[in-house]
């Protein structure tokens, strides 16, 4: 996702007077460029940087979502709401069976010590991002074996 898409929507969302999406919106923009600022690339934001944050975003979200008391409906829905958005413009992640050939193709080296650690290290460089780390993690501890 590009910072100037995220930056785009959240102007038109503000126009057709849409809250919810505008706070949605808000919150990613910011923290991607707070994030941005902290790691130094301020005015050159990188897509990769973007989605890292949108998927960080989400996670949060998420656990707000699995926290919430039930008798709270309200908040409930405001984080479903909030969650759903941010899909719209998380990056797609790798299946296990991809991040497999992945591994196999690009690390075949590594993983023939059968060194989770070290496996885990060097993959975690390549697929972050691209892929959910538990699924990462699954995916080796499987070739391990």
């Amino acid at each position: 996702m590009q910072m100037e898409q995220l930056q785009k929507d959240m102007v038109a969302a503000m126009k057709a007077k849409d809250k919810t999406r505008k706070d949605a919106i808000s919150a990613l923009v910011s923290a991607v460029k707070k994030t941005a600022i902290d790691e130094g690339c301020r005015d050159d934001i990188k897509e990769e940087l973007v989605n890292r944050v949108i998927l960080k975003e989400m996670k949060s979200v998420k656990e707000q979502i699995d926290t919430c008391p039930s008798e709270r409906a309200d908040l409930l829905e405001a984080y479903q709401a909030r969650y759903d958005i941010m899909q719209e413009y998380a990056p797609t992640l790798l299946s296990a069976e991809e991040v497999k050939a992945v591994i196999l193709e690009k690390f075949a080296e590594v993983v023939a010590t059968k060194n989770k650690g070290m496996i885990m290290k060097t993959v975690m460089a390549e697929l972050k991002g691209k892929a959910d780390g538990k699924v990462i993690n699954q995916v080796v501890g499987e070739l391990c074996k």
